[in-house]
């Protein structure tokens, strides 16, 4: 038997919504499965199961709240789960399951009740999201049990009758948990698109920059021989099948990452971990505002035309809010390219609990010498923010001037 839980959906994430189930009770699941969806500030994002086996009960309903780290569901039988190859963030980035904000008489009747309080984390009335006697009654016997209680002000929730907003699933921000007058405004007002997920990057960018003693390196490569490649390459397809300038380098990014391991991976618990799968966070703008970094999972082990396959599926379901749970989860290293809006230069925030971030810029026309020669080459800079407590300059020095070997090098496998 396995607990499900809500998994961490990123560093920044604290809690999301259930959508819906795509399972009931006694249905036979298999790890990688989409079993639910929930509802981020970064859109709709289909849980996957890691667990084998069978639905034996389902924990929350459809609407509901859930912290990180709450039971979801109990899987029963089926085979055990499968290590992941790395520490994956989803459980590695999970704090421990909430502790019970309850009464010490309400304790005492669950006991004698025997009721759950797991099932009652987040839906306490008492002050601060307490779970007290009231709510342990209910929730024993729910038909005869007194309706929730809400603490409101009289002008609330006169406001909220005009509305016609369902007081019941505000959280207040007055004395004790109560809901005032601007809560009830808030919750008329819903935010602009992509302010909720600008909110959520920022909180966790900014613990980044705090947490993480950042390290900077930026290097300019010569792009002749990767464009030749590129050129001979698309000239062998047709318009449908090309491959964008992205593609091989990823390839590269991935071959530069088995060549100095140590960039790829987190920092989890005071310690580095070094990942085997090299999954790339591939940074997509949002059309309403915003940033995600969904996981191309085993770059390294792809050919360049599963890689653009996988581009093609994955930008747009980021960008209409429809990503998996893991490809929030699995990567080992983010890349981020500006390049096509034409900036030269970008040096990015790690994203925790990676421990690097790369990024690249627009490929220019640019003066060079080469074998004593001064021509004019496509050039484009390559930059690493690295985590200093996982690696140094010399080794980020290292990534980078591997990344350029295998550039000039793009048909090498």
């Amino acid at each position: 038997m396995a607990d499900f839980v809500m998994p961490s959906l990123g560093a920044d994430m604290e809690s999301a919504t259930l959508v819906k189930w795509h399972v009931k009770p006694g249905d036979a699941v298999k790890r990688g499965q989409i079993i639910a969806e929930v509802d981020t500030d970064k859109g709709i994002i289909d849980v996957e199961c890691f667990q084998s086996g069978i639905i034996e009960r389902l924990e929350i309903e459809p609407g509901a709240k859930i912290p990180v780290g709450a039971l979801l569901a109990v899987i029963q039988g089926g085979e055990a789960p499968v290590a992941a190859p790395v520490p994956a963030p989803v459980t590695a980035v999970m704090p421990e399951p909430p502790h019970i904000h309850a009464s010490p008489l309400a304790k005492k009747i669950a006991a004698e009740l025997h009721v759950d309080l797991n099932k009652l984390i987040g839906h306490g009335t008492g002050p601060g999201g307490l779970i007290d006697r009231e709510d342990v009654e209910q929730a024993a016997n729910p038909a005869s049990a007194p309706p929730t209680r809400v603490r409101i002000s009289p002008l609330a929730r006169r406001k909220a009758e005009e509305l016609h907003i369902d007081v019941t699933h505000i959280q207040g921000s007055g004395p004790d948990g109560a809901i005032e007058a601007a809560d009830i405004e808030r919750a008329a007002t819903p935010p602009k698109a992509g302010d909720s997920m600008r909110r959520a990057i920022a909180a966790a960018m900014a613990k980044s920059k705090r947490e993480i003693p950042h390290y900077y390196l930026q290097t300019h490569i010569d792009m002749s021989a990767m464009l030749a490649w590129l050129q001979a390459e698309n000239q062998k397809r047709s318009i449908k099948d090309r491959l964008l300038p992205v593609v091989p380098l990823l390839k590269a990014l991935a071959k530069a990452l088995r060549d100095v391991p140590q960039l790829n991976g987190f920092w989890i618990d005071g310690q580095h971990r070094v990942s085997e799968a090299i999954h790339l966070g591939f940074a997509i703008s949002m059309k309403g505002g915003g940033l995600v970094a969904p996981a191309i999972h085993d770059v390294d082990n792809k050919s360049c035309d599963e890689l653009m396959a996988d581009l093609s599926d994955l930008i747009p379901r980021a960008r209409s809010g429809r990503l998996r749970s893991s490809e929030m989860t699995d990567a080992t290293i983010t890349i981020t390219s500006l390049g096509d809006l034409g900036v030269e230069t970008v040096f990015g925030v790690i994203y925790p609990p990676q421990v690097a971030i790369v990024g690249l810029g627009k490929i220019m026309e640019q003066p060079w010498a080469k074998d004593g020669m001064l021509g004019v080459h496509p050039i484009m800079t390559a930059s690493l923010a690295a985590d200093h407590r996982a690696t140094d300059g010399h080794l980020g020095a290292q990534f980078l001037e591997a990344l350029n070997r295998h550039l000039q090098a793009p048909d090498q496998p």
